[in-house]
């Protein structure tokens, strides 16, 4: 795997710390080796189900990445279940049996070898390794935290002869969903509540992959869920799909409502990002394909860079007033090849405005997440909307990780002047040193 590294936390918002955010390049140079340093943040007023990954390069695809969960003692939604602990955690992974240092030469598609959940899984002519069971007792209701961790795949998440019911999405309470499978794509979290109330016996969980080994076959893209006082063994349920997943339908639970004027294109700062790719295969944003800075852009910013035009790399990163509503729309994301992308923005949750597969906006109660398909059509033009409240440069790119490495992505240089003035104050001396030769 790549020897620098660094850390990001998914989802956590870094509010006034911008320089502990993890993304190498954009927060921080990267660590090297036989080097130490200590990330230190408040993630203030946010609850729910996170992950750390690494984002040097593409070496979260070669396992540095994990389960983030910050508990709410005072949950809404509390009494929908009994149980949400450390054995209700599912993450769900993409394995390679090759390093990432040489897959990240592939232009195209990456298929997995295997899909492993909470760790454990099996591969196409493999052996039949354990995998992963997730216990039960009847009659309890428990909260399971579906993480994907995800460098390629998309995953189709289901649980033979249980309905789920959807209460968190992207560390978003949500008014509760009832669905029998869900879409995740890389990055997003979906926290569900599932009833123990089937007859005693095992039923398979499923995490189908959309690329690679897309099949059952063989105990593939599959856990056991195992009830008290059944078999240890294998199961032999099928699956049932009756409740079509539909992300519109998904609103939160606490201050619904997009900011801003509700009409497309009328919020303080509206922008559009049309994704494509160049001649060489590399992905563009506005026909501008991302490349690592020599120096961070948030140390570009504290040694003075303002502008856009100041600031490295050229033409990938754009300037945001502080306070002001700001919409970004992707439209016709066919551009680019290997949909659906899963874009993720640092720093913030937005609001879902239009979601793909609709032309219908929504600025009454919008899905709010931190990571959003920007759909499969050629007429798909998904919508966000957020407040430029968290000043610092945060990353916008597809989680993808093969596609964040062959440069789609941009930066969000949001309200410089006082991110200039927030970080200068609170970044420790060791963030400067990770930048020495």
């Amino acid at each position: 795997m790549p020897l620098e590294t660094s850390v990001h936390w998914h989802g956590l918002s870094q509010h006034s710390s911008n320089w502990a955010d993890g993304a190498a390049y954009v927060t921080q140079c990267p660590l090297r080796q036989q080097e130490s340093f200590g990330y230190q943040f408040q993630p203030t007023n946010q609850t729910g189900t996170y992950w750390y990954h690494s984002h040097y390069s593409t070496q979260y695809c070669d396992g540095l990445r994990g389960p983030i969960v910050i508990y709410d003692p005072d949950d809404p939604l509390a009494d929908l279940y009994d149980v949400d602990d450390e054995t209700t955690v599912i993450t769900l992974a993409d394995w390679y049996h090759t390093p990432s240092v040489q897959l990240g030469n592939i232009f195209g598609l990456v298929p997995p070898n295997s899909t492993l959940i909470n760790g454990r899984g099996r591969y196409a002519n493999g052996p039949s390794a354990p995998l992963s069971v997730l216990n039960v007792t009847s009659g309890l209701r428990y909260r399971f935290r579906v993480v994907s961790m995800s460098c390629e795949p998309a995953f189709n998440f289901t649980i033979d002869g249980h309905r789920m019911t959807i209460i968190e999405v992207d560390g978003n309470e949500v008014t509760p969903v009832e669905v029998d499978s869900i879409p995740i794509l890389a990055g997003q979290r979906y926290s569900v509540v599932i009833t123990a109330n089937q007859t005693v016996g095992n039923y398979w969980i499923r995490s189908l992959s959309a690329v690679g080994d897309t099949t059952f076959d063989d105990g593939q893209n599959m856990a056991i869920l195992r009830y008290g006082g059944a078999a240890d063994e294998d199961p032999t349920s099928t699956a049932t799909y009756e409740i079509s997943f539909n992300e519109s339908s998904l609103h939160p639970l606490v201050n619904p409502g997009a900011p801003g004027i509700p009409e497309i294109g009328q919020a303080d700062v509206n922008l559009q990002f049309s994704v494509g790719l160049n001649s060489s295969g590399y992905y563009t944003i506005n026909n501008v394909s991302f490349t690592d800075p020599t120096v961070p852009v948030l140390l570009q910013i504290l040694s003075g860079a303002r502008d856009a035009s100041q600031l490295l790399p050229n033409g990938s990163v754009y300037v945001l007033p502080e306070n002001k509503v700001i919409e970004i729309s992707f439209p016709n994301p066919t551009a680019a090849i290997g949909g659906p992308h899963p874009i993720h923005l640092h720093g913030h949750s937005f609001d879902v405005v239009r979601v793909a597969g609709s032309s219908t906006t929504n600025f009454v109660n919008p899905v709010r997440r931190d990571v959003v398909s920007i759909g499969t059509s050629s007429t798909d033009n998904v919508t966000i909307r957020f407040v430029t409240d968290n000043p610092g440069p945060w990353f916008l790119h597809c989680h993808i990780d093969w596609h964040l490495h062959h440069g789609f992505a941009v930066v969000m240089a949001e309200a410089p002047d006082q991110a200039a003035t927030q970080e200068s104050a609170l970044a420790p001396a060791d963030w400067y040193q990770l930048c020495q030769d």
